[in-house]
């Protein structure tokens, strides 16, 4: 029965998870594009917003790379460049630990913003603090698995996990035998992100497929006073 529980919540779970994700969010931007935002609210409230925000993205923009880069990256190529399976699992708690802490600061900061301004909190959906609240959780977890990674660094566990993540993307067979004997919260942490991956097409995450990344390159934008514009216009 173990072993029937562990391949549905590892083999077969985050291949629904992923493909809701991906299919969910082209039906939602096909007919339902005027809910495809973020749903600011800077102009209810704008203290704690700016240092949350960019903590945040910050903090969460690094992890997300660094799971990427971490997790999809045969350990033949960093070898290969001289990087030590011990010293990545090093550098990806070092790194991690930082990036996570600053998201952790700004993810905070909103939160206590979203919950306490009532005027904020009347403009929040369910899961609007569903998702917020799922996405703290999900970073404590991360957090703690570096002190459980403390424990064995011989880079065991992070190869497990890495070797899990490729097999699934490449669709090969054994990925949840792989991390069978993993430390619960790293099987936590793989549960909780591919729940956030399902829920991602009915949440205002949604907004996130749509980086502005044109924005650094834009142009200043002209703004006059009203006043001087007319005197010129005449």
């Amino acid at each position: 029965m173990a072993d029937y529980i562990n391949q549905a919540l590892f083999g077969i779970y985050p291949y629904v998870a992923l493909s809701v994700f991906l299919i969910g969010s082209v039906v939602r931007f096909d007919r339902e594009q005027y809910t495809w935002r973020s749903g600011s609210s800077q102009l209810l409230r704008r203290r704690l917003l700016m240092v949350g925000s960019n903590c945040f993205h910050v903090g969460v923009l690094a992890i997300l790379a660094g799971h990427f880069v971490g997790l999809l990256t045969p350990h033949e190529i960093y070898t290969g460049l001289g990087l030590s399976v011990e010293n990545k699992q090093l550098l990806a708690m070092a790194a991690g630990g930082v990036a996570g802490a600053l998201c952790f600061l700004g993810l905070t900061l909103l939160i206590y913003r979203r919950l306490v301004d009532p005027r904020v909190r009347a403009t929040s959906s369910a899961m609007d603090i569903a998702i917020l609240l799922m996405i703290y959780a999900q970073l404590i977890l991360g957090l703690a698995s570096i002190f459980v990674s403390a424990q064995h660094l011989d880079g065991g566990e992070m190869l497990k996990l890495s070797e899990w993540a490729q097999r699934l993307v490449t669709l090969r067979a054994g990925a949840a035998q792989v991390i069978a004997d993993v430390a619960p919260v790293f099987k936590l942490h793989i549960l909780l992100g591919m729940t956030i991956f399902l829920l991602f097409p009915f949440s205002r995450l949604v907004h996130i497929w749509s980086a502005p990344v044109g924005y650094v390159l834009r142009p200043y934008q002209v703004v006059r006073r009203r006043g001087a514009a007319v005197a010129r216009g005449r």
